[in-house]
């Protein structure tokens, strides 16, 4: 199969479309060729004028390990052109970085999930694009958690840089698909194309992730396809007080870490809730010792969540469904626990609202884990509704 980098890179019509114009690169270190080459180095060496290079959270390098920590912008010491940061003064492209090119192709490695930034970066970089009449081209790459939808739809007027639009937590979309939703649902008047996939099976052997390409972390934390099958359940704990593995060799592949909660009662009481939810994957209790962020050099108890192997059922797989299950037993098992960062805590920069809801896009699932009688029938019925609707609001949108 061929993603859509590769694609462009063979196709000498696409190619002869790029000449005689400035083009720019939205990439990451993800952003590679089917042999690894970076598609930075690809575009030069097939002769594409590349002008300047963006890089989104994390920066064109990866190297920003955390989240809100921002990326300057610089000149690249080999080519000689400037990279901007769309994760540092600005995060929407400015007149400025927009007059350094004709054409803009973004190739971002995403991850399915609304809140993981490149999605943003995406609809930013739309609305200026037609702003200043530029060409977007995405170039395709494949949806690691694959086609299945999961929670509810972002509320309006809770929009943040982790949630840029309503739509429900794992998406299903690639993002020239979201791309595409994008432009009809803002109305935008902007010049967009998608380089499609080819041979590219959402359903097919990988769920989504095709077995016969090398994963790449396309940021620091996101160092597998288990963590990408994980990440819309796991990246709520960013909200929460115990430990997602970050300052570990598994981050964002854990329900929860901590020093004074005994995973397997956890479990336990998860299993008695909503076995249908526990038993489509391997949840297995561990132990670590974070090198930094929360609970440095403390030892923490742990579930780590298996969404591979025999025991994995990727349709009925819901990490949405499972994370917020877990909030439940640790509510019902100790009732006091301060599982919430409190207002004080500006994630992604917003203001005196909790973590745990702008990553939510509302309050509805904090509130659901704090009502002790609230049920997991309850929890299905708030998101079944939202699911359906946005199945039915890209169905026109799919590529695949």
């Amino acid at each position: 199969m061929k993603f859509g980098i590769d694609r462009l890179l063979t196709d000498p019509q696409m190619l002869a479309e790029l000449e005689g114009k400035r083009v720019a690169l939205v990439a990451h270190p993800a952003s590679v060729t089917e042999d690894l080459t970076h598609s930075l180095d690809a575009l030069i060496a097939a002769g594409v004028n590349i002008s300047s290079a963006f890089g989104p959270q994390h920066g064109l390098k990866g190297d920003k390990q955390d989240n809100m920590v921002e990326t300057a912008d610089e000149m690249d010491p080999h080519y000689g052109i400037p990279i901007f940061s769309l994760y540092g003064e600005v995060r929407r492209p400015t007149g400025r970085m927009m007059s350094s090119a004709d054409v803009f192709l973004f190739d971002l490695q995403d991850l399915g999930c609304r809140i993981y930034t490149f999605v943003t970066t995406l609809l930013y970089l739309l609305e200026e694009a037609g702003k200043h009449g530029k060409e977007v081209w995405v170039l395709d790459r494949p949806n690691p958690a694959g086609r299945p939808v999961e929670g509810t739809l972002l509320v309006p007027g809770n929009e943040s840089f982790v949630g840029a639009a309503p739509m429900p937590m794992r998406h299903g979309l690639t993002l020239g698909e979201m791309g595409q939703w994008f432009v009809a649902h803002f109305d935008l008047d902007v010049n967009y194309r998608v380089v499609e996939m080819e041979g590219w099976e959402p359903n097919g052997e990988g769920f989504g992730w095709p077995t016969s390409r090398v994963w790449i972390n396309p940021s620091p934390n996101a160092a597998s396809v288990n963590m990408a099958r994980a990440y819309a359940g796991s990246v709520m704990i960013e909200g929460a007080t115990v430990s997602e593995g970050r300052g570990t060799t598994r981050p964002l592949e854990v329900l929860f870490g901590a020093p004074d909660i005994d995973a397997k009662a956890v479990l336990i009481e998860m299993r008695k809730l909503a076995p249908e939810w526990t038993d489509v994957c391997i949840l297995r209790d561990c132990w670590f010792e974070p090198t930094f962020h929360k609970h440095a050099g403390k030892l923490c108890n742990a579930l780590m969540i298996h969404a591979e192997g025999p025991h994995y059922d990727h349709d009925a797989f819901k990490p949405w469904r499972l994370q917020a299950l877990a909030f439940k037993a640790i509510r019902r098992l100790y009732p006091d626990y301060p599982i919430w960062r409190g207002a004080e805590f500006k994630y992604e920069y917003t203001k005196d609202v909790l973590a745990i809801d702008v990553i939510n896009g509302g309050p509805s699932l904090r509130e659901w884990i704090d009502n002790p009688d609230a049920t997991p029938d309850d929890l299905d019925q708030l998101a079944l509704h939202d699911e359906s609707a946005w199945v039915q609001a890209v169905r026109e949108h799919l590529l695949y």
